[in-house]
C-alpha cells in the first residue's frame, strides 16, 4: 500500500516538475524576446517604424497584463483549492486514525492469542477424539448400515437397537 502511494506521489511530482520546466522554458524565451525588443536602436528608425514599435509594445503590455490577471485568478483558486484540500485532510484524520488503531489492535490480538485451538466442550468440538462419540443421527438408512465388524471386536458405534425409534414420518434422505 505504501509503495503504491509513494509511486503515485513520485508520478505526480515528476508530472508537476515537467509542467514547471515547460512553463519556465516559455517564460524564459518570452522574456528574452521582450528584452531584445526593448534593446533595439529605435532612435535612428523612421517615424512609421517607431509607431509600429509602440503598437508592438502595447500588444506585449496587453498580453502581459492579461497573463498577470489570469495568474492572479489562478492563484486565488489554487489557494482556495489548497485550503479545501487541507480541510478534507483534517476532516479524514479521525477515520485514518481509527483504521490505524484497528490495525494495531488486530495485530496485538493476533500476536497475543494462544496458537492452540480454542478449547470447546467435547460435545461441540468435532475434532476431539473421544471414546464416546455422540449418538448417530436417527436416519433409517444409516441405522440399517450399522453392523458388527467381522473381527468380533466391540464397536464403538451404536447398534441399531440403541438409537431411538424414528418419528411417525421419517425425514427424506439427504442428497450427498
Amino acid at each position: 500500500m505504501r509503495q503504491a502511494f509513494n509511486q503515485l506521489v513520485e508520478f505526480l511530482h515528476q508530472g508537476i516538475a515537467a509542467i514547471f520546466r515547460f512553463v519556465q522554458l516559455i517564460w524564459t524565451w518570452s522574456v528574452d524576446q521582450i528584452t531584445v525588443l526593448l534593446a533595439v536602436p529605435w532612435q535612428q528608425w523612421p517615424l512609421w517604424k517607431q509607431f509600429l514599435l509602440v503598437l508592438v509594445l502595447a500588444a506585449v503590455i496587453w498580453a502581459l497584463f492579461r497573463a498577470a490577471m489570469e495568474l492572479f485568478r489562478a492563484g486565488e483558486r489554487i489557494l482556495s483549492a489548497f485550503a479545501s484540500l487541507l480541510g478534507v485532510l483534517v476532516h479524514t484524520l479521525p477515520s485514518v486514525v481509527l483504521a490505524g488503531v484497528i490495525a494495531v489492535g488486530g495485530v496485538w490480538v493476533m500476536n497475543h492469542l494462544d496458537n492452540k485451538p480454542i478449547h470447546l466442550p467435547e460435545a461441540y468440538n468435532p475434532f476431539a477424539s473421544s471414546p464416546n462419540p455422540p449418538p448417530a443421527a436417527s436416519n433409517p438408512a444409516s441405522a440399517n448400515s450399522n453392523s458388527a465388524p467381522a473381527s468380533g471386536a466391540a464397536s464403538s458405534a451404536p447398534h441399531a437397537g440403541d438409537t431411538p425409534a424414528p418419528a411417525a414420518e421419517p425425514s427424506p434422505p439427504r442428497d450427498r
